[in-house]
């Protein structure tokens, strides 16, 4: 809240920000808050309202939104657990003496490495993919720009069409997608990888977790998944110009900035119902715990769908790869989700109030407030065309999408004591 305050001050009062007319109060409010919670979305042109100091200042909030988010969230789990849960003995991950536990100074030195060190990479490997199209010179800002804003997750750019003059620049949809999908595994996903590289390299005994394996194959499946459809719902469609590498390149790159980023290399407003309707759940399912990515996170989402089929084959108890998921978890997942969709249909009731009249209605409503609550930024191109109580409604979406599920994680987590010292019977209820 304090960043989003010192982004909408600055926004309005620092100079040499603006190409033109300053934002209103409103419009800062809603860009800061865009920004510091990486969501991407924006009610003005970047490229066209903002000079390089406007535009670099609203990096700077990106960038620290996105740090922030990542310490915040690790430094929740690791208070939630004591240490970090894929460091822990009693979990039989891995022998205590191969591993040390983490500390506090040690988790935030190694968010800040891991960032920079993939921004770095990013910012240097966009940069020889921008240049012959823009020039040696004119391609470095767009190049530290977006892969800042790639792996912060934010959908940011400084292009007025964001990627969709790249559509048949497979690199560079590529190199951004991978920026993408490494912010959106989180640090404990970095972290244990990073751990199981060194041990296999000192030939050492090392098992995944099952939080990073579950990261990992969710994600991959999410990915592919989503590939296959956007590639049979797009191919004659909105990508039907394009030559056969480019539709495939593109619609990959639909499904992996769908779940978190907000990029876009095609016209959101342009896409058949069927890609919009699959849009809206890979926006809802998100990216992994402890990122900068927003959603109901792909743990979630897997051990939800864990529980289904444990159910299914009549089994009490949920569990994956020879490990039993506790019952706190699973019931933890299902109140996550259940939260989530209740603020959601809310957050769409009351913006058909506050913005009545858009292009197409109900849809392009969900979508816009799907993409807030997620923090992923993609548009049927309404947001210029929301009202001021509409601006207003984003505005809360997305900080609640930002803070508000980590928080009611969190509160889930904590233990409660209880005073009475007894329950009270049990009488069942008939379901479904």
């Amino acid at each position: 809240m304090g960043l989003i305050i010192l982004g909408t001050i600055g926004f309005k009062f620092l100079p040499g920000l603006y190409r033109a007319e300053p934002l209103s109060w409103l419009d800062a409010c809603f860009t800061s808050t865009s920004a510091v919670c990486v969501t991407g979305l924006s009610v003005v042109d970047i490229a066209k309202v903002f000079t390089f100091w406007g535009q670099a200042f609203l990096l700077l909030l990106i960038q620290l939104g996105g740090l922030g988010m990542l310490s915040f969230a690790s430094l929740i789990i690791l208070a939630l657990g004591g240490r970090i849960s894929l460091r822990q003995d009693a979990c039989g991950i891995i022998q205590t003496d191969s591993t040390p536990s983490i500390d506090r100074r040690k988790l935030l030195r190694d968010i800040f490495r891991f960032t920079m060190l993939f921004e770095l990479a990013g910012a240097v490997a966009l940069y020889f993919a921008f240049a012959p199209r823009l020039g040696w010179t004119e391609a470095i800002w767009p190049a530290i720009f977006h892969s800042v804003s790639a792996f912060c997750n934010a959908g940011f750019s400084t292009f007025s069409d964001s990627l969709s003059g790249f559509q048949t620049a497979p690199e560079i949809l590529f190199i951004v997608a991978g920026l993408i999908v490494a912010g959106s595994l989180g640090f404990l996903a970095h972290e244990e990888l990073w751990t199981m590289f060194r041990s296999r390299r000192q030939r050492a005994a090392f098992r995944l977790s099952l939080q990073t394996r579950l990261v990992l194959v969710t994600s991959a499946c999410l990915i592919l998944v989503g590939w296959g459809f956007y590639i049979v719902f797009e191919w004659d469609y909105t990508l039907r110009t394009l030559n056969s590498l480019d539709k495939i390149a593109n619609a990959l790159f639909m499904s992996i900035t769908a779940r978190t980023a907000g990029f876009n290399s095609v016209d959101y407003g342009q896409v058949s119902d069927s890609s919009l309707l699959l849009t809206l759940l890979l926006m809802t399912i998100g990216g992994s715990p402890g990122s900068t990515a927003g959603g109901i996170k792909t743990t979630t989402f897997a051990v939800i769908g864990l529980v289904a089929w444990s159910r299914i084959q009549g089994l009490e108890t949920t569990t994956c790869w020879g490990r039993s998921i506790p019952d706190s978890t699973t019931s933890r997942a299902i109140g996550l989700v259940v939260i989530m969709v209740g603020v959601l249909i809310v957050g769409i009731f009351v913006l058909t109030i506050a913005s009545p009249i858009l292009s197409d209605g109900l849809i392009d409503q969900m979508f816009e407030a799907t993409s807030a609550i997620n923090t992923v930024g993609l548009s049927t191109g309404i947001t210029t065309q929301l009202t001021t109580s509409g601006r207003i409604v984003i505005i809360m979406l997305m900080f609640f999408g930002r803070i508000g599920m980590l928080t009611m994680a969190a509160a889930l987590t904590l233990p409660r004591s209880t005073a009475r010292g007894f329950r009270y019977s049990y009488e069942d209820v008939v379901v479904g």
